[in-house]
């Protein structure tokens, strides 16, 4: 079991001044403690849903770029990023410059993206969403193909391509791990057996039905696909509850793994990490019962 953290509350005592340095303090906490991969959400918006609107956010690529001067061994990724926010080449080569500087820790995030608000606030393109997942299919197609150092044309329908080059290609071969967000069954989790190496589903409290569901449709997927199941690194993204204790949390871990979860991604509600939650996080995950 891999336990993660996902930072998505940027309001810190001390406001904007202090970020840098609440930054640094968090990942070095998690570099050090043995947490599995820091992520970020890519958004220009506040991600926590309890946040206002005017709440401070940072940007993902330039906040990864920075994560990774202070760390030497937790990986790192966005939680996800939307498909319409770049072009996929400026994505794909965006996650290879990450993957080449962290010596080979970078994770590839990706969405379809659904943050109506959001687009209409930032000014951001959203085509409908049978277009974002024709995007998305097309941008996994073309992600491969960059590091696969293929600089053949590359056409579709939505993106056109004379010389896809990548260069430096990434450290991790033969590409860094593509996890491909959200939980719907026609489509994504389609995508996730035909492209991905990981999903991301969502830790509901309704007994493990949902979690069961969602990954009996993925298997089915991967199944069609002629995908091995075990091939996907089953995510799961639950809230650390206010006050729990690290005894605590590794029992919940551990009722996730029976669902099926491999890797847990541990977010806050409406409050930033702190050293002492990412050590309970850290805590926990060791305390978990060994298979």
């Amino acid at each position: 079991m891999r336990v993660s953290i996902s930072m998505t509350n940027f309001t810190v005592p001390g406001g904007p001044p202090e970020l840098r340095d609440y930054l640094t303090r968090i990942a070095r906490v998690a570099d050090e403690s043995g947490i599995d991969t820091l992520w970020v959400p890519d958004h220009l918006l506040p991600a926590d849903p309890m946040s206002a609107i005017d709440d401070p956010m940072l940007e993902a690529c330039t906040t990864l770029g920075f994560l990774a001067a202070q760390t030497e061994r937790v990986r790192l990724g966005t939680m996800v990023t939307a498909v319409h926010f770049r072009p996929p080449s400026v994505t794909v080569k965006a996650i290879s410059t990450l993957d080449v500087l962290t010596g080979g820790r970078a994770w590839f995030g990706i969405g379809a993206g659904y943050q109506q608000d959001e687009a209409l606030a930032m000014g951001l393109s959203l085509p409908s969403v049978s277009e974002r997942f024709e995007r998305l299919e097309e941008t996994l197609r073309l992600a491969r193909q960059m590091w696969a150092g293929d600089t053949s044309p590359f056409v579709g329908v939505h993106y056109r391509l004379e010389h896809p080059a990548n260069s430096p290609n990434t450290l991790r071969r033969p590409h860094p791990p593509i996890l491909v967000g959200g939980a719907g069954e026609r489509r994504t989790l389609r995508l996730v057996a035909r492209y991905a190496d990981a999903c991301n589903l969502f830790d509901i409290p309704d007994g493990g039905k949902t979690l069961r569901h969602k990954l009996a449709v993925l298997a089915e997927h991967c199944a069609e696909n002629d995908r091995p199941y075990g091939d996907i690194e089953k995510t799961v993204t639950t809230a650390l509850a206010p006050g729990e204790s690290a005894a605590e949390f590794a029992r919940r871990c551990a009722d996730l793994a029976e669902l099926g979860a491999e890797h847990i991604v541990v977010i806050t509600r409406n409050v930033p990490w702190t050293d002492e939650a990412v050590r309970i996080v850290a805590a926990g995950a060791a305390d978990m019962p060994q298979p």
